[in-house]
Formats: structure tokens, sequence, C-alpha cells
């Protein structure tokens, strides 16, 4: 049971015209539920409410958030208002747009509220809101996997992770971002138990049916990424090792092509691309094997050599490397279901 306290804890959530509506008023609903959904539903004695949840925006007036969504502030900056708990929600941001100059009064509102204790929560690209503020410097954290390249080149103090889904900013929590899109389910759960029990969590995830996502962001992100550069020698590689990449001598074939040293182009690869020139190599080598997984029932195996490792026990450490599933684990999850049940029906009786 969530424990007892004298009255429900104060929760702000801060609400921009950038704001997803999904995860801004998902998030309000979780959090009002703690303490008393699962009661109510299986008849046991009435509880009080964990959470006191409202919203915080630049302005008190109404306005609309991603897709039109109305939202109605209880406060404005101008309010000033405090909370043991801060959420800054998702946003809707390109994968090159960043959020510097806008709402310079809540960004300084922010640092205000953690320096008086506050815990302060991002969610998905909450995170870049965050990460402007300066609270991030120096720090861990997460966001969705598509503002990786955001933030090495706007918030290069910043130590991003991609995979996980919940990073501590600190060891003592005070500042925790959640991943991808749906990571607010992982967020809402983690708060639930931090400040009610984790039995409170594991019955509100029974309610909503939230999933927690142990196995990260990993599985979902694509491993090649076209960063926008200048650099034209090394434009012309990534375009011929698309097509190349499954051959045996396939980097000592590229540094030829480039006309360059080795070394330099390494170098230059790494700067223009934000990867080594062998990840590249490796990254399209698993993204075909990704897609062969979800689209057929190759064996492991034959899948290792068509996409260049003859060595099946390298490339079974490498996928897990990358996508933080074993190839058999990553078919279960993102091949369609009707695929699923026919590969089902092909192995043998008692197989696992």
């Amino acid at each position: 049971m969530a424990r007892a306290q004298a009255k429900p804890i104060d929760v702000l959530i801060v609400a921009v015209p950038e704001t997803a509506g999904s995860a801004l008023y998902g998030m309000m609903d979780v959090l009002m539920a703690a303490g008393t959904l699962w009661q109510q539903l299986v008849r046991l004695p009435a509880e009080q409410p964990l959470f006191s949840v409202r919203i915080l925006s630049p302005q008190r007036q109404p306005f609309d958030c991603g897709n039109g969504i109305p939202v109605r502030p209880d406060f404005g900056i101008v309010d000033d208002p405090t909370a043991p708990v801060v959420i800054l929600p998702e946003l809707w941001l390109g994968p090159d747009e960043g959020i510097h100059g806008r709402y310079p009064e809540l960004m300084e509102w922010i640092p205000r509220q953690y320096a008086a204790g506050a815990a302060i929560y991002s969610a998905c690209s909450g995170a870049i809101m965050l990460a402007e503020t300066g609270l991030l410097d120096g720090c861990e954290a997460t966001s969705h996997w598509g503002y990786r390249e955001l933030f090495r080149r706007h918030y290069p103090k910043v130590r991003f992770r991609p995979e996980p889904n919940l990073v501590f900013a600190d060891p003592a929590g005070g500042i925790v971002t959640a991943g991808g899109t749906t990571s607010w389910h992982d967020l809402a759960l983690h708060i639930i138990a931090r400040y009610g029990s984790p039995g409170e969590a594991m019955r509100i995830a029974k309610v909503y049916l939230l999933k927690w996502h142990d196995e990260g962001q990993l599985p979902y992100g694509p491993l090649v990424r076209h960063a926008p550069h200048a650099d034209s020698v090394v434009k012309a590689c990534e375009q011929w090792l698309a097509k190349h990449y499954p051959e045996r001598d396939v980097l000592q074939r590229t540094v030829a092509r480039s006309g360059l040293p080795e070394r330099t182009l390494k170098r230059r690869f790494k700067a223009a691309t934000g990867t080594t020139l062998i990840d590249y190599v490796q990254n399209l080598r698993i993204e075909e094997a990704k897609r062969i997984l979800e689209s057929t029932h190759s064996p492991v195996d034959a899948i290792s050599a068509q996409v260049g490792y003859e060595d099946t026990s390298f490339f079974r450490r490498l996928f897990k490397r990358r996508t933080g599933l074993s190839p058999r684990q990553y078919r279960r999850l993102f091949q369609p279901i009707g695929l699923n049940a026919e590969a089902d029906a092909a192995l043998p009786a008692g197989a696992p």
C-alpha cells in the first residue's frame, strides 16, 4: 500500500505549446490515480490520492499544445509556484530543432526549483528543455534515441545515453530523465514507487496495463543515422558502403577508394558522422540482420553469413551489444504476429 501521509504530494507538470498532449495528460491521469484507483476496482477501503497534480505554463491563459490539444494551466510563471516534484513531459520537436531562446523565465524557474530541493523529471524530449537550463551539464541523461545528434551538437556537456529508459543524473535521484515517447510510463511508475511504494506502482501498472520497458531503447532505434555533413569524401564512402558492407575486405577497400591515408579517413569519418568507420560497417550489418529477422524465418547462422560474419558466435555477441537483445529475442519482439505463429508451428514439440 501507499505510505500514510498527511496530504497528497504536490506535483507540477510543465506545459508549453510544443508539449505532447498524450504525455501531459497521460502522466496526470496515472499519477492522480495512484492511491485510489486500484482500491476502488477491488473494493478496498478508500485511500487518499498520493499526488496532487497541476499544470504550470509560461502564461496562465489557456492555449493549445501539440496537435491542437487544449491546455488550461493552473499556474503561470508569474505565480512562482513550488512543489517537491516537477515534471517536463515530451515536446514535439524535430531531430534538429532545439529550444534555445524560448521561455527564458521558465528556464530560470526550473533551476530555482531544483536549488530549493525539488526533484526534476523529464520524459522523452523534455530532456532538451532540461538540458537548456544547464542542469544536465556534466551529467548522464537520456531522451528519445532520435535526439542523439541534437545533444551532441547543442549540448556537448551532457553525457547522452540513448540505450536506457531511465537515467539518474545524480546518485540521489534529484534529476531523472526518461527515454523514448512512451517511456513516460516508466517514469510515472518510478515516481509512484519512490513517493508511494513499489507495490502501489505495480498496482497502477496492472490497472493501466503499463509495461516496464526493461529492454531499454536499443531494440527500437536505427543503428545507421544519416548525420548531415559537408565532407564529400566521407559521403562517397557512405554511399559505397551501403551496397558493399557485407564484403569481407570492406574496410580496406573503403580506404583504398577514398584516396586518403587510413588514419586520415578514419579521423574525417568520425568527425563527419559521429561514429568510427568500423562501427559504421558493423551498424550497417546489424541493421540488415534486424530487417531479415523481422521478415523471414532464416536461421541465425545463415543471417550471420549473409551480412558478412562467418563466426556466428561473434555475430550473436555483436547483435546483443548493439540491440540489447539476442537475435531470437529480437525476432520474437518485432516479427509480425502471423510470421511468429508460423515459426512456432514449425518448431518441433517441446522446443524452447
